[in-house]
């Protein structure tokens, strides 16, 4: 009973310090915009300037719901990972999936110039982008399920997840290698994460795949539970880990993939808050920290798109700079203090 009110008790001051987080996040900028404006035009009302409603409208609020859909995502595919792993450093991109899709991106950026120019135009617009991250992030996802087929050992498909990583990172080096400076520009400005250039129609398609990650998520947590203890335990307990298996796997895959497809690689985010949830609610019950992990996640990616924003100056920092700032230390923290403790 004390751990149910002390769970309330966390889950209501998180869900206040989401909306807190957002309502900063559109009230600062480069164009400061009092905070009670932000609340009137988000809940039915009308900013007291029209610029005012129209930098939240069009720019503002599109980007803080991208924020809060990318920080839900990678936060319950990097739990899902690192139970499945049984590893606390593994994240959603584990997998490979992030390198698959910057492989995608990069034949595309770095290697347009050798296609016709109907194809490379269209390639080169931001639906190009999104659909060469998806092709790359589905082509390591349908490797990665094939050779799953063929491991009984869950670790084994970590290796193999590593390996493609490698593979596709040697074969973006080489491209970089034969690029222009022009195309490496470009290509680092996607691989710096940016969650502010989409446009409702992408942020319709990205909110689409993240509820179908998290309701495929969902479906998993009982199995999780199960893998906590190892996977003989949870075939004695009635188990089927190949179907698990894949579910994970699928889950993790649309999350994490149709993220950096929409929004580049974004770093430690994924990583460091399954640990923060762990440590705020001090339990391993996956329903539980499947909430939690979506609001810290969602606070969290809140207030680093803040901090990048950089209130009172003209430029805008990458947001994937920001969340390995702050993503870093909490890691290098929880591992110092997990060896203190043990």
């Amino acid at each position: 009973m004390k751990n149910q009110s002390r769970n309330t008790l966390l889950f209501t001051s998180l869900s206040l310090l989401l909306l807190l987080a957002l309502l900063l996040n559109i009230s600062f900028g480069q164009v400061a915009i009092p905070i009670k404006e932000t609340f009137k035009s988000l809940f039915g009302g009308q900013a007291e300037k029209e610029t005012w409603e129209y930098i939240i409208v069009n720019f503002r609020l599109p980007k803080a719901i991208t924020a809060i859909l990318v920080g839900m995502g990678l936060s319950v595919s990097g739990l899902l990972m690192q139970t499945f792993f049984r590893n606390p450093m593994a994240g959603p991109y584990v997998l490979g999936l992030s390198s698959g899709s910057s492989l995608g991106v990069a034949f595309v950026l770095l290697g347009a110039g050798f296609l016709p120019k109907l194809f490379s135009q269209f390639l080169l617009s931001s639906y190009g982008i999104i659909l060469a991250s998806c092709l790359g992030s589905l082509f390591v996802l349908l490797m990665i399920l094939v050779v799953s087929q063929r491991l009984r050992d869950t670790m084994s498909i970590l290796i193999i997840g590593l390996m493609f990583s490698s593979f596709t990172g040697a074969i973006v080096s080489v491209l970089s290698y034969f690029s222009t400076a022009e195309q490496l520009q470009k290509y680092t400005f996607w691989s710096m994460g940016s969650i502010g250039n989409l446009s409702w129609e992408s942020i319709l398609l990205l909110s689409i795949s993240v509820a179908v990650g998290l309701l495929l998520s969902l479906l998993t947590l009982k199995p999780l539970d199960a893998l906590l203890l190892g996977e003989n335990y949870a075939k004695s307990m009635g188990l089927d880990l190949k179907k698990a298996r894949y579910a994970i796997i699928l889950a993790t895959s649309i999350l994490a993939g149709s993220i950096t497809a929409f929004a580049g690689p974004i770093a430690f985010v994924g990583l460091a808050v399954p640990h923060l949830s762990k440590l705020l609610f001090q339990t391993s019950n996956h329903r539980i920290l499947f909430v939690s992990t979506l609001l810290i996640g969602a606070i969290i990616m809140l207030f680093c798109d803040t901090i990048s924003q950089m209130p009172g100056f003209d430029f805008t920092l990458p947001i994937n700079a920001i969340t390995s700032i702050v993503g870093a230390p909490v890691v290098v923290w929880l591992i110092v203090r997990k060896k203190s403790l043990s």
